[in-house]
């Protein structure tokens, strides 16, 4: 979902976006500084003092949020983790991580640096604050909420409830003293479904109280925090299920394949609509070209399908995630969840020779499971 947005450029080889949900929580930000906080604590500004401080401090307070995010990004990097990507979003911001952390001791640091990061604009904008006490009551103003509010940030942060920064860094403690990454997650994960249920709970008080924004807001971020709670722990279960056994296992083979010359309405005709097939490879000559898949196919317009090529609308190989006979399926798992691609050609000496989807993961899982069988290798 978050890999939609808008791109705004990008900082040291990562891209920054800003997914749409986040126009919702800068509108709502600025408009309760504008019209809130401010007035309420300075009565003697004008309204256009009121807007204009309100705008520039939520404008801060959100790079600030990037500035956090980056802090855990650029660790990574140096650790030899590629980032794709940073999106600003509803809750506040995430990073697109490649793979995860390996060892406990770079889950540390690179946990650590956001809260840490956060912390010291909190202190920028403390020492801002105290400068200009006698400069101008706006930029003092302005400085104490984002030294305030950054101290916040990194506070709750660092909630010991994975995956929030503080989750990671106990997960990460947990790893290191029992070399086992699932139990540390299980543990770290268990506690931040139980923070997240508290704030569920703590949020319908507050409504039933009367204060029904704050406490849908609450509501909200708790459910958010408790989902993906699970989420991280199931995905860490999962790869430790699939670890050590190889895609050739699990592989569709004998996938039927087109030509690049089809038109795309050919290729609906004779093969979407006959097969029930999401994708398919495009081969010519005995060459991966590509892949098309139903995706590909619904962005061409109806009056087009029929003089337009399946060589114009495929994913060209260049572009293509692709895996070997021989990967290790927690891998391929680990691609498919970055990537958010539902299948992946299987490739050998140049040629194609099956299909992985996600459902031959989620069927290979569940079929061990209901046998008892756990895991080939222990984590």
């Amino acid at each position: 979902m978050l890999k939609a947005g808008i791109p705004l450029g990008s900082i040291f080889g990562i891209s920054i976006r800003l997914h749409y949900s986040w126009f919702f929580i800068f509108v709502l930000v600025t408009w309760a500084l504008a019209d809130g906080y401010f007035p309420a604590s300075y009565s003697d500004w004008d309204t256009a003092t009121y807007w204009g401080i309100g705008l520039a401090t939520s404008i801060l307070f959100f790079l600030s949020v990037l500035v956090h995010e980056l802090s855990h990004s650029v660790v990574a990097q140096a650790a030899g983790i590629p980032i794709k990507a940073i999106t600003l979003f509803i809750f506040g911001g995430v990073s697109q991580i490649s793979k995860e952390p390996e060892k406990p001791d770079v889950e540390f640091r690179m946990a650590i640096a956001g809260p840490l990061s956060s912390l010291v604009l909190g202190g920028i904008f403390w020492v801002i604050h105290v400068a200009t006490l006698n400069v101008s009551e706006p930029l003092t103003a302005l400085a104490f909420w984002l030294a305030w509010i950054n101290a916040v940030l990194a506070g709750f942060n660092l909630i010991p409830g994975f995956p929030m920064d503080g989750g990671r860094v106990l997960r990460a403690i947990i790893w290191w003293r029992t070399n086992n990454l699932r139990r540390a997650t299980r543990i770290a994960s268990t506690i931040g479904r139980v923070i997240g249920y508290l704030f569920i709970f703590g949020g319908i008080f507050w409504i039933f109280w009367g204060n029904w924004l704050n406490g849908l807001w609450l509501v909200l971020i708790g459910w958010f925090l408790e989902n993906a709670a699970a989420g991280g722990y199931q995905q860490v279960a999962f790869q430790d299920m699939l670890r050590g056994h190889r895609v050739s296992e699990v592989m569709t083979r004998d996938c039927p394949v087109v030509s690049p010359k089809l038109t795309v309405e050919q290729l609906v005709q004779e093969y979407f609509l006959n097969s029930g097939r999401r994708c398919f490879p495009v081969v010519d000559d005995g060459r991966l070209m590509g892949l098309v898949t139903l995706n590909d196919v619904k962005a061409v317009p109806h009056e087009l399908r029929p003089v337009k090529t399946v060589r114009e609308t495929m994913t060209p190989f260049e572009r293509l995630k692709w895996v070997r006979p021989q990967d290790d399926l927690s891998d391929v798992l680990q691609l498919i969840t970055t990537e958010d691609i539902n299948q992946l050609p299987v490739v050998e000496n140049n040629s194609i020779v099956g299909m992985v989807a996600r459902d031959n993961l989620l069927s290979f899982i569940r079929t061990r499971a209901e046998l008892g069988y756990k895991r080939k290798y222990p984590t």
